[in-house]
């Protein structure tokens, strides 16, 4: 064995040690549908949850098209929506990220957990009041630019309760908002 054998050895005998600490659900993850989508980069992520907030809204009777612009994610029978998509981390929460204000009437956030999802629908009113200006994601407090926020699914925060929670909520707050007039 080479010292350069030996070494990555050595390396991978760490990080083997180290992986229970970074990986504390993966064997619920093992056995998910939703495994496959663990292994996708960040921005391909995001494209899934894109397509499948689309095909799962077309199936449940919404007419979706892509958005003309890069203001928004989908068109949902007219309306502009921005997709978020997160898988739970270690931790127990999702955390949906690259909030921007842009032009779009509402975000939907969609998190999936090994044997479960989590959806809010939430109107950009909304997400003023409690995201987009206080919540930055970069460059500490003074971030102007992208906001996030975080959800322990079996204990969301007062002002995202009403928006949904299980697939089957966020339907229905989804049909409120976008049996309204188009603008």
């Amino acid at each position: 064995m080479t010292d350069v054998d030996a070494s990555f050895s050595f390396l991978s005998s760490i990080a083997d040690i180290l992986k229970d600490d970074f990986n504390s659900n993966y064997e619920e993850w093992e056995k998910s549908p939703f495994v496959w989508v663990k292994s996708l980069a960040p921005g391909t992520k995001g494209k899934f949850g894109i397509r499948l907030i689309s095909s799962w809204c077309g199936a449940k009777g919404f007419r979706t098209d892509s958005c003309p612009d890069s203001e928004a994610d989908l068109l949902i029978n007219g309306h502009r929506a921005e997709v978020k998509f997160s898988t739970l981390w270690n931790a127990g929460f999702y955390k949906f990220q690259q909030i921007r204000d842009q032009n779009y009437e509402f975000l939907i956030a969609i998190g999936i957990s090994p044997f479960d999802a989590h959806c809010w629908v939430i109107k950009k009113s909304i997400l003023y009041d409690n995201v987009i200006g206080h919540q930055p994601q970069h460059t500490g407090a003074s971030g102007t630019e992208t906001f996030w926020f975080s959800v322990y699914p079996e204990d969301p925060p007062d002002w995202l309760k009403p928006l949904g929670g299980t697939l089957e909520e966020a339907i229905v707050v989804l049909r409120t908002l976008s049996s309204r007039r188009a603008r």
